[in-house]
């Protein structure tokens, strides 16, 4: 399996909430294409109601087997990156779990249950060298088809069950 290693900066936002518990919720919001001279953590603003960061530079890792779905995602109308922060009881209060444009790795995040899964823009210079990624590594894998088992449906070999005996032998109690 070949691997490529893509170094991005992300953008992160902090939203008070407004509403009778209050708190507040983090989201990313962009990614540079290189990342910046900057520290981790630093405040880049107020944007409206929310405070933007600059969160750090992430790897987005490319692997071989999985340029096919990298390719559904710049086919599609606007490609994207998924992040995945997770809540901290420390500062920063988020983690970034992980940067990747795989769009099955993006799903698979969700299911822990406490990940904020977002998507962002895709940077044109990003998606240039994924794009290129997939020229060099892409191979056509053969999709395999399970082959239906012709023995009867109930699975006895093709013999018919009886619905009045329970599968106990007629001695046992």
């Amino acid at each position: 399996m070949i691997e490529q290693r893509l170094t991005v900066g992300l953008v992160v936002e902090r939203r008070d909430l407004s509403g009778p518990w209050g708190g507040f919720t983090w989201r990313p919001v962009a990614i540079f294409p290189t990342p910046p001279d900057a520290e981790p953590w630093t405040s880049l603003g107020i944007f409206g109601q929310a405070q933007r960061y600059y969160a750090g530079a992430y790897d987005i890792m490319l692997y071989s087997t999985d340029t096919a779905n990298y390719r559904d995602n710049l086919e599609a109308t606007d490609a994207k990156l998924w992040v995945v922060l997770r809540a901290e009881g420390h500062e920063p209060p988020i983690e970034v779990v992980t940067v990747t444009a795989d769009p099955a790795e993006g799903e698979a995040n969700t299911e822990a249950g406490s990940n904020v899964v977002e998507t962002v823009a895709m940077p044109a210079d990003v998606a240039g060298v994924i794009a290129q990624f997939i020229a060099d590594n892409h191979v056509e894998r053969p999709t395999y088809k399970r082959q239906r088992d012709r023995k009867h449906p109930a699975g006895n070999g093709g013999q018919r069950r009886d619905p009045n005996k329970t599968g106990r032998d007629e001695g046992q109690s």
